[in-house]
């Protein structure tokens, strides 16, 4: 039976995005979702899902991205491959979608479907674990679970500080731990451990000062804001600067 091709619609989707024609994008994976779905391809219908529910995400278009979990969950069943790594990073898609949506309490399940899956196939240096224990943390915050997400966020820094190059998603993690402690105590009765957990995030930060790739220019870009929010507005210029470099660069 023919198949899908999965690779030429990921390369088509990516030049799309890097234009940020996303109604494009869309036309693009709709077609190609009903076109696995006609020809009985679940393993690409999955994939098309999968990033259909990141787009309208993206987009702020929850009942879409709503829509695209259910049937991305359904595909699922009827392929019998709930308990395989596959299925695992749609459940954390999934959760991530939740969470995004308000809806939190309905992301956790997924998020230790995933987890439980992930702990079990993937070394403990998989990146794959670091992020969904970074996602699973924010939605533990929004449930005000604290002890819970600073865990989570305790083993996505270890897991990604075994891995080459990845001090920026550390640094990342930092930010969002100093943002839990705010949700937690406050800012002012939370000022030490924000302060702790930025100055932490900077020095990660600094290590790649240098590069020239877009990872990092996105992670600075990501990082400012949260920096100018916490005061440090020197910095969060400072890392404005680098990625407009890169890109401009790029």
């Amino acid at each position: 039976m023919p198949q899908i091709p999965t690779q030429r619609i990921i390369e088509k989707l990516d030049e799309f995005l890097s234009k940020n024609d996303y109604e494009s994008a869309r036309e693009h994976l709709l077609y190609w979702l009903k076109e696995s779905e006609n020809m009985g391809d679940n393993r690409a219908a999955l994939l098309i899902c999968n990033e259909l529910m990141g787009l309208c995400r993206k987009l702020g278009e929850g009942e879409n991205a709503l829509m695209f979990v259910e049937r991305a969950l359904r595909t699922i069943k009827q392929m019998n491959i709930e308990n395989n790594v596959g299925a695992a990073t749609t459940y954390l898609n999934s959760a991530t979608v939740y969470k995004a949506f308000g809806k939190a309490d309905e992301a956790i399940p997924l998020f230790e479907k995933a987890k439980s899956i992930y702990e079990t196939n993937l070394s403990q240096d998989d990146a794959r674990l670091g992020g969904l224990y970074n996602n699973m943390a924010l939605a533990l915050v929004d449930l005000e679970r604290f002890e819970d997400a600073l865990s989570l966020y305790e083993k996505a820094i270890a897991v990604m500080a075994t891995l080459k190059n990845k001090e920026p998603e550390q640094a990342i993690t930092y930010l969002n731990m100093a943002s839990a402690a705010e949700a937690q105590y406050g800012l002012e009765d939370g000022a030490e451990k924000i302060a702790e957990y930025t100055e932490k995030a900077q020095a990660l930060l600094d290590i790649g000062k240098e590069r020239l790739d877009g990872e990092y220019a996105f992670a600075c870009e990501k990082c400012a804001t949260v920096f100018g929010y916490y005061g440090y507005f020197y910095y969060e210029n400072e890392l404005k600067e680098r990625s407009r470099r890169i890109y401009e660069g790029a």
